[in-house]
């Protein structure tokens, strides 16, 4: 991820203003902020202080000429930037600077901003649905969506932003819906069965896979064992082809080829095992066993790798930052930093360390 790579693609944003009235390049401005925000800024006091701290730097790469912009400037231009075009500049830079290799777990899953909340403006929380590269550990694009119960429309309009061909989509429960399953073909799907459907559809998958005269789920099986701390837990994998019992699926759900089920065993210590936690899969994809339990487990990976990081060393929850579309920019600012901080492999520590 080179940083002329980022100013070019910055660049292509379009600057509202009155060009008689600017006084710094709009690329400028937003190549400060992401400095500043990777450098641990979370203001706009602060990153102010940042600029004039390494305005040195900043003339390596921008402008700059009459010197750096005052907090108010922030506030205004990053409230009026066009957050669309932010995104599709970011997932342009995402595209030019990461190949995603064929059959890559991508991860969806959507996190709420909730210092973005404002009662007095009756301004509900930015919620964002973003695609995370779980082998590299980056984030790919992202969409806005006004509430969480929105993430079944804005699933589609992030495929279409991105290039996923080859690659395994994994969606959770929400993102399992039929009236949304329609969208680009690029990628294979791997959408948990939602609690909705559970009743229903997860009782006609457990009851259409193949069973053994043991009375347990047979076919393409694979099992892993982990222990950490006292606890040990258990996962068995079975996948099935679509039998007879599931013709009807493949037309609610075209392209379907793998159904799946998971199943959890968890035992703290010497305490008996607890019930098991079981959960269901369908997939457009021709998957193994030992392919679901992988994809399954680095679904996880955009909770524990990018919304965990978010909130604790970018502290994105206390961001209360809200005005015009600053609070959308700046999230995908966020991400811009936090890509960078995990692509640095020279030292070795933590996101806060790094910054």
């Amino acid at each position: 991820m080179l940083t002329p790579s980022l100013m070019h693609h910055l660049s292509i944003v379009p600057d509202f203003r009155q060009a008689w009235k600017v006084q710094h390049q709009l690329s400028d401005i937003l190549f400060l902020i992401v400095c500043a925000v990777i450098c641990g800024a979370e203001g706009w006091d602060e990153i102010e202080d940042f600029g004039h701290a390494k305005l040195d730097f900043l003339r390596l790469y921008g402008d700059f000429e009459t010197g750096v912009p005052s907090h108010d400037t922030f506030a205004r231009v990053m409230a009026l930037v066009n957050a669309e075009q932010l995104q599709t500049a970011f997932a342009e830079w995402m595209k030019s600077c990461h190949d995603v290799t064929e059959g890559a777990v991508v991860a969806i899953d959507g996190k709420t901003l909730r210092g973005s909340y404002c009662r007095g403006k009756n301004k509900g929380a930015i919620h964002m649905v973003s695609a995370f590269s779980a082998a590299k550990g980056v984030v790919l694009g992202q969409v806005k969506t006004a509430q969480k119960s929105n993430e079944i429309t804005a699933i589609p309009e992030l495929l279409k932003l991105l290039n996923l061909q080859g690659c395994l989509v994994t969606i959770d429960a929400m993102g399992c819906r039929t009236d949304r399953h329609s969208g680009p073909a690029e990628g294979c799907r791997l959408p948990a069965i939602g609690k909705g459907e559970s009743a229903s559809f997860g009782c006609r998958l457990r009851d259409g896979i193949p069973n053994n005269q043991g009375g347990e789920l047979s076919g393409d099986s694979y099992i892993t064992d982990e222990k950490n701390r006292g606890r040990q837990e258990t996962r068995y994998h079975i996948v099935s082809e679509i039998t007879e019992e599931f013709q009807e699926l493949s037309y609610e759900w075209p392209g379907l080829k793998t159904l799946g089920v998971v199943m959890g065993f968890r035992q703290e210590s010497d305490e008996a095992p607890e019930e098991p936690m079981i959960r269901y899969y369908i997939s457009s994809a021709e998957l193994t066993a030992k392919k679901l339990a992988e994809a399954a487990r680095q679904h996880w990976h955009i909770e524990a790798k990018l919304h965990w990081s978010l909130d604790v060393a970018l502290r994105e929850d206390a961001c209360k930052i809200h005005r015009g579309q600053a609070g959308e920019n700046l999230a995908r600012v966020r991400h811009i930093a936090l890509n960078y901080l995990k692509g640095e492999k020279s030292f070795k520590g933590g996101i806060r360390r790094k910054q």
